[in-house]
């Protein structure tokens, strides 16, 4: 989610949270700790099998403020120097991206300074695909990671829970972004439930859409919370819909520029 006249329009509610950021250190360090340890036994128990969930990103992919989010000029033509090379400017906050805590706090960490313990995760499916389907602005809530729970087990400290919409289906067509009079339109997280996978020790949150909220948020609720409080999200994963609920682990091919509020990644699972 990347718009500039939205984030003026919230950046007055984000205020300053190094102080938050040092508390957070001591759970942060057990929670990477549990997620490496974690993560082995599903790396072992796979089959091998890697699912990229990576779009390819050119100039044609949905971006939240509908601006192409990036954009190619020749820097060496391969006719006349014999190899060739691009000039490749890019929003962040475009294509499958990772959400740093920087991109809505003041002074939180930026893409550059993640654990990088933290990118590689046991993973979590939750599935509201029946839910979206009655509702475009669907949101995954509390409820539906304690059915999750019922179902599957315990979701360990340190995992990436991602959000499996059926979102994808529509990546090619304009309702991946809004409805035919022009309103965002897309699935999200609950305020709800980040704050339980908070408590839980989660470490990354993942949507097959353009944003971590839901298209009809107004106050970008888990933006605000989730981010500022150290962790990171992921937004546009794609193929979703090939995972198991649980027994995978994502690999989040995070960029690592200085002062990055986040940036595109190469995001695998290994089933």
């Amino acid at each position: 989610m990347c718009n500039a006249c939205v984030i003026e329009s919230v950046k007055q509610s984000m205020i300053s949270r190094r102080s938050l950021f040092a508390g957070v250190a001591a759970t942060g360090a057990a929670a990477i700790a549990a997620s490496t340890l974690a993560a082995r036994p599903a790396l072992a128990q796979a089959s091998g099998k890697v699912v990229d969930l990576t779009y390819v990103f050119d100039e044609t992919f949905p971006t939240f403020d509908g601006v192409p989010g990036i954009a190619y000029e020749e820097a060496v033509n391969f006719d006349a120097s014999g190899y060739q090379l691009w000039k490749i400017t890019f929003f962040e906050h475009s294509g499958t991206h990772i959400d740093a805590p920087l991109h809505f706090s003041k002074d939180g960490l930026s893409v550059a300074e993640l654990a990088p313990e933290s990118l590689i995760c046991p993973l979590c499916v939750i599935d509201i695909t029946a839910k979206a389907r009655d509702d475009a602005n669907a949101a995954l809530e509390a409820e539906d990671v304690e059915a999750f729970i019922s179902a599957h087990g315990e979701i360990p400290k340190g995992a990436c829970v991602a959000m499996n919409s059926g979102w994808g289906a529509k990546v090619a067509t304009p309702e991946f972004r809004n409805t035919p009079d022009g309103k965002f339109a897309f699935p999200g997280f609950g305020k709800s439930a980040t704050d339980l996978l908070a408590q839980m020790g989660v470490a990354a949150i993942a949507s097959d859409t353009l944003s971590l909220d839901p298209g009809s948020s107004a106050d970008f609720a888990v933006h605000n919370s989730w981010l500022p409080s150290g962790h990171y999200g992921i937004e546009n994963l794609a193929n979703v819909d090939q995972l198991p609920a649980t027994g995978a682990t994502i690999f989040v091919g995070a960029p690592k520029h200085a002062r990055g509020t986040g940036g595109p990644a190469r995001v695998m699972a290994v089933v």
